[in-house]
């Protein structure tokens, strides 16, 4: 049975030109009302008809790139490289480029959701989802059923810097290799010989901070300083808060409390590790002669702070590049689907061999 505007309003409580609006986008809605109605309409599976959407859903130009926050340079990046790319080799109805729109999720499981029930309600060509992913059952089951629609309706979805999702959900996945470069950088420092290390970890329920910390602690396992006796307690000498430069300055904060002894910390990521510097700084620490500090990703400004911060380079522009690629159908999918992106590991001067 075909779901008609009628039912949406029905289901949503308003009226059926208050769903028109909301779909449509034309005219001034509650935030409230708006999240009913594609409430409703994802619970229903509706989908526009008529003559219109037909030729939409034959020759969108819509292209949707999903962040969690355009204003952090991880996310900037990648998305204003998928952008370029899908510009460069898109050709719209009038011969032009696809509309490329970046949706700023503000790292909400919500808007999310929401921002994929618009895109596939404009019948969008292809949707880009990057970063981490939530590691919540019911969110990785709400997202995956949204992704298997968008896919069966033709959308190309790729995932650039997510873990691969279960099921046929996706087009393609770049996966970044963050459990690696983890015990990379870990490996380095235990390379110069520190064994007293902290770490700044990110968000507890992300993706990308497991997996970073499982690296970390892989690499403290296999330097015999994971397990034993007289083996270091891992979880108290871990912090977990936002990917913020305030959220590194005041896990380092803690980790000194902790452990005064330490030599070395590794942050979550690039801007992490330079609140975490300041925090040093504030303890009246030099660095790298009394602590050495590493961070994550590579971020523009990471050569230029000072000292210079050793960190592990992500190719976020060529990440972003080729999911573009991808996106437009420019490039074939990886074999299976997937394509594990490794990073490498950049030594410069926030790091150096304690002092004995």
């Amino acid at each position: 049975m075909t779901v008609t505007l009628a039912d949406v309003a029905a289901r949503a409580r308003v009226s059926p030109a208050t769903v028109s609006r909301v779909l449509n986008g034309n005219y001034p809605v509650a935030a409230s009302t708006r999240d009913r109605v594609l409430r409703a309409v994802d619970e229903l599976d509706y989908v526009l008809n008529g003559p219109a959407s037909s030729l939409a859903a034959a020759t969108s130009d819509l292209v949707g790139i999903l962040v969690d926050d355009i204003a952090d340079p991880f996310f900037g990046i990648m998305a204003g490289a998928a952008q370029n790319a899908i510009g460069d080799c898109g050709a719209g109805r009038a011969g032009g480029e696809k509309l490329a729109v970046v949706c700023n999720t503000g790292g909400s499981p919500e808007r999310e959701l929401t921002y994929l029930t618009l895109l596939q309600r404009q019948r969008a060509a292809a949707v880009v989802v990057t970063g981490g992913a939530l590691e919540d059952p019911a969110h990785i089951e709400a997202l995956t059923k949204k992704l298997a629609k968008l896919t069966d309706a033709g959308t190309r979805v790729i995932l650039c810097g997510r873990p691969p999702m279960p099921g046929d959900a996706v087009t393609a996945t770049l996966a970044f290799d963050n459990r690696g470069g983890g015990r990379r950088l870990t490996e380095h420092l235990l390379s110069l010989g520190h064994r007293h290390i902290g770490y700044v970890a990110g968000p507890t329920e992300r993706t990308t901070t497991r997996h970073r910390l499982d690296g970390h602690r892989e690499a403290l396992t296999a330097a015999g300083l994971g397990t034993g006796p007289d083996a270091p307690d891992l979880d108290r000498l871990t912090v977990h808060g936002s990917y913020t430069r305030s959220s590194g300055y005041e896990a380092t904060r803690e980790l000194l409390s902790r452990d005064p002894s330490l030599t070395a910390v590794v942050a979550a990521n690039d801007t992490v590790a330079l609140g975490a510097c300041a925090a040093l700084r504030e303890a009246g620490l030099s660095i790298p002669d009394d602590i050495s500090v590493a961070g994550f990703d590579d971020l523009p400004f990471s050569v230029d702070v000072v000292p210079s911060l050793t960190t592990y380079r992500l190719p976020l522009q060529e990440a972003g590049t080729r999911a573009g690629r991808l996106a437009m159908g420019a490039e074939v999918p990886p074999p299976g689907g997937v394509a594990t992106i490794r990073g490498e590991l950049l030594a410069r001067a926030s790091t150096a061999a304690p002092r004995s």
